[in-house]
């Protein structure tokens, strides 16, 4: 049975432990330990610019992230295309929201110093991911 966009947000507020699967350029494959949050329908997170995982996805966007929480059930997988918001593809402001959006959706609170928060997103060249899911499945409960 498919599962609903509304199923992926009521599990993905509960549960923000997950794995990312990309494309090494060797064809191999690279896995990550990341936490997500809920985002426009799919999952979101952050990372630098020096991690494999963002080299990765920025060559070959196809991925797959698992997401689960410590019991590893249950569990969901949303595999696509990720799409990289960065400096370069954004303006500061937009990008400033979309950082923001990312950290309160995977921490479920404010941050407590967003000035603070936005200056190390800017120093460690931070980029959010979302992952939308074009196949998406799982052994959550409907």
């Amino acid at each position: 049975m498919a599962i609903s966009s509304r199923e992926v947000e009521h599990f993905l507020t509960r549960n923000h432990d997950a794995v990312l699967s990309t494309i090494r350029m060797n064809g191999a494959t690279q896995l990550s330990a990341v936490t997500v949050g809920f985002y426009k329908g799919g999952a979101i997170f952050t990372t630098t610019k020096s991690r494999a995982k963002f080299i990765n996805l920025n060559r070959t966007p196809e991925c797959s992230l698992l997401i689960s929480n410590s019991n590893w059930r249950p569990y969901l997988v949303l595999e696509g295309k990720a799409h990289i918001f960065s400096a370069d593809t954004l303006d500061p402001k937009t990008l400033k929201n979309i950082l923001r959006a990312a950290y309160r959706s995977a921490a479920g609170k404010e941050h407590p110093n967003w000035a603070d928060y936005d200056e190390a997103m800017k120093k460690d060249e931070r980029v959010a991911i979302f992952v939308s899911g074009d196949n998406i499945y799982g052994t959550i409960e409907n």
